[in-house]
């Protein structure tokens, strides 16, 4: 599988730089200039409510799609979870290091370790954004999990569904390279996550952020139907 060309991107100064210090400001620049502001202090904080409203809800081994600098992955460490970080960034995987979380420098497009085998995958922080294509994420974080397991992604706080390119910029002169980058609301989330075969089943707000949990469409099917056989092998004969 090929993985996009954006590692470079999340490699270089002003990125580095930020993670480094802990400290913004620091923002995804579109072509037409307008800015995303990146929140760096909260990524390199501890874990807040909201993600613990997130970390609560994984299921088994966990792979942090895009860790950056390793709080969630530090969390579920701190909780007993087996859990890996996975980032193209060296200065996240290195800061996620420090903070007691395993992580990768790697692109999720690239081969990882137990592949298929993950209890729940994360696409947090807007990681959704992943490659600028949500379905291609979606399907390929779908051959990540395990049969059975949950992927818990993070939604723009409003309702938006968009593919441009972007600048990782510091708001003083300083940008990366282009590469292409996704944000979607929770209802264009739940749209491609269909059309790759994904079910959500539930939605959740804290903190003003969004989230939503999906499993495969197949599994749901499957456990629908054994439910059914059980229940009418169980039933008394007329």
């Amino acid at each position: 599988m090929t993985a996009p060309v954006q590692s470079r991107s999340w490699q270089a100064d002003p990125y580095t730089d930020a993670l480094r210090t802990g400290r913004g400001p620091l923002f995804l620049r579109r072509d037409d200039g307008w800015l995303l502001p990146l929140d760096v202090e909260r990524w390199c904080a501890g874990a807040d409510r909201a993600d613990m409203s997130v970390l609560g809800r994984c299921e088994g081994t966990v792979l942090d799609i895009g860790c950056g600098p390793g709080r969630l992955v530090a969390a579920l460490a701190a909780r007993g979870h087996r859990a890996l970080g996975v980032d193209v960034s060296p200065a996240a995987v290195a800061r996620t290091a420090r903070a007691g979380g395993p992580a990768l420098c790697r692109s999720v497009f690239e081969q990882l370790p137990g592949e298929g085998r993950w209890g729940t995958a994360l696409l947090i922080d807007g990681n959704i954004g992943i490659g600028g294509d949500p379905p291609a994420l979606l399907a390929r974080t779908a051959q990540l999990i395990a049969p059975t397991g949950l992927l818990l992604a993070e939604a723009a706080p409003v309702e938006v569904d968009e593919c441009v390119r972007v600048r990782v910029d510091d708001g003083r002169g300083a940008a990366g390279a282009g590469f292409p980058w996704a944000r979607v609301g929770a209802g264009a989330l739940i749209r491609h996550a269909r059309g790759a075969g994904w079910t959500p089943e539930r939605q959740w707000r804290e903190q003003g952020r969004f989230f939503v949990a999906l499993r495969r469409a197949g599994v749901l099917v499957r456990q629908a139907r054994a439910n059914a056989e059980a229940a009418a092998g169980s039933s008394p004969a007329s």
